[in-house]
This record gives C-alpha cells, sequence and structure tokens, in this order.
C-alpha cells in the first residue's frame, strides 16, 4: 500500500512537471491542483487549473512546486507568495537561485533548489537539490520524497554547485542522445541501412547504460574492457580521445552550459 501525500500545488505541467506528478501518482495523490495555462488536461488524480486565482480559498498545500520556465518566475511566482508561511517551495527552474526566488516569494519562504533531468520520466532520474535557510528538516524530507518519486537524489549545501550540476546531469540527456544520433549517422555513411542504424544505435547506447548502472567498474574501466590492444576500438578511441577532440570538446561544453546556468540567475 503506497502511503497519501500531502496536499500539494504544481506550477507548470510541461514534460519535467508532468513526469513528476506521474511519479507522485505512483507514490499515492492526496488533494492536488496544478496551475498550468496551457496544459491540454484534464490530469489524472490532479486538478487542472488555468491561473491561481482558481485556487480554493482555504486550500494549504504541504510543498508548492515551481516547474515553470525560468524567464516565466519574475510574472508567476509572486501569486504564490501568500503559501509563505507554511509550505515548502521545491524549484526545478534552471538557474534561479533561492535569493532570487526569495525575492519574489518573501524573504522567510522555505525555498528547496533541485535540479532533475529527463530520464524521470521513466523513473531514472537523478536529481541534485539545495536546501535554502529556513527549510526545517521535514520540509527537506518532504521535497527529498517529491523528488524521488522519478530517481535518484542527492543533496549539496553549496548553492553553486548547481550550476555544474544543471550542466552535468541537467543537459547531460541531451549528449548522450547526440552520440546515439552521431553513431546512427555515421553507420549510414558505412553503408549500413537507415533502419538498422538506427536500432543499433538506440541500443548500444541504452545497453551500454544499463551496464554502466549495473557495474561496479568505474567508467574508464568499463571502457578498457571493451578495447583489444591495437583493435578497432582503440583506433576509434585514438581518434576520439584526441586532445583537441571529446577531452576539450566535453569539457568546453560543460563550462559553456555552466555559465549559462549562471547567466539565468539574474
Amino acid at each position: 500500500m503506497t502511503d497519501i501525500l500531502p496536499p500539494l500545488l504544481l506550477i507548470g505541467c510541461g514534460k519535467m512537471g508532468g513526469a513528476m506528478l506521474a511519479g507522485w501518482r505512483e507514490r499515492g495523490l492526496g488533494q492536488t491542483f496544478v496551475v498550468d495555462p496551457f496544459a491540454p488536461g484534464p490530469i489524472p488524480g490532479a486538478t487542472l487549473l488555468r491561473n491561481p486565482a482558481e485556487i480554493p480559498a482555504g486550500f494549504a498545500p504541504a510543498a508548492v512546486i515551481l516547474a515553470t520556465k525560468p524567464q516565466e518566475a519574475p510574472a508567476t511566482l509572486p501569486a504564490y507568495a501568500r503559501f509563505g508561511g507554511s509550505a515548502v517551495f521545491v524549484s526545478i527552474m534552471a538557474g534561479k537561485t533561492v535569493g532570487f526566488m526569495q525575492g519574489l516569494l518573501g524573504e522567510s519562504a522555505a525555498v528547496v533548489r533541485a535540479m532533475p533531468n529527463t530520464p524521470a520520466a521513466v523513473r531514472q532520474g537523478f536529481t541534485v537539490a539545495c536546501a535554502g535557510p529556513g527549510v526545517s528538516a521535514a520540509q527537506r524530507d518532504l521535497a527529498d520524497t517529491l523528488l524521488a518519486a522519478t530517481g535518484e537524489v542527492d543533496w549539496v549545501t553549496e548553492e553553486a554547485l548547481l550550476d555544474p550540476v544543471t550542466a552535468v546531469s541537467g543537459g547531460g540527456p541531451a549528449y548522450v542522445f547526440l552520440l546515439a544520433e552521431l553513431l546512427e549517422a555515421a553507420a549510414v555513411e558505412q553503408g549500413i541501412p537507415p533502419d538498422l542504424a538506427r536500432r543499433m544505435a538506440r541500443a548500444t547506447v541504452a545497453g551500454s547504460g544499463s551496464l554502466l548502472a549495473w557495474s561496479t567498474e568505474d567508467a574508464a574501466q568499463l571502457r578498457k574492457n571493451v578495447t583489444s590492444p591495437k583493435g578497432t576500438t582503440e583506433r576509434a578511441l585514438a581518434v576520439l580521445m584526441a586532445q583537441e577532440a571529446w577531452p576539450n570538446a566535453i569539457s568546453r561544453a560543460i563550462a559553456a552550459a555552466t555559465a549559462r546556468s549562471r547567466e539565468l540567475a539574474g
């Protein structure tokens, strides 16, 4: 039997907000309202509202989950400041700091800033969270329960770490999907039929990810396990691991994404 979650208020029900809601539904939703002017609706297990004025008087959510777009925050968040006396605000907005959100919600608002990633849709997500000042132990536990409904959760005490976290795990699925995309294209270039190339690239990336998750060996050792001396994989890795290739490109990519996360804080 699942435990029923306390009353929740979800702001924004796009891909990530929807993935989180699906995970909570499996845990056992209590009274839940979703505010989203663009959601097609209806939403199983929750009541869809088009604007915050429709929230019933007297409704007291234990958590308000901020899953709206970062650029919409200045116009969106002030309407929910009234819940700052009791609810914990759990934000998954990229780049927006605890201080920024408290400026819109009230200085005493208890805010947890978190960065999940899209494998949350299949309950294989990874989320890193940071509790702002004034977040109680019970509120942190509730935030952990909500975030854990979509996968693994870890916590940091230094909020600035969420910028590189956003670059690595938040954007990481896109980099993995790009690898599958490029493997497929390269296979076609070598004469493999497109359908086979697609299935082979996707299965290779997905299977390798499963092996990585299952194995106790680190990624470097798993790479070495595939690489026979003077073989085909070694020849390919000589190209990919040249300093100007993947090592430099990945480093620059993560640095660029981290910088962009910091820019979004304003």
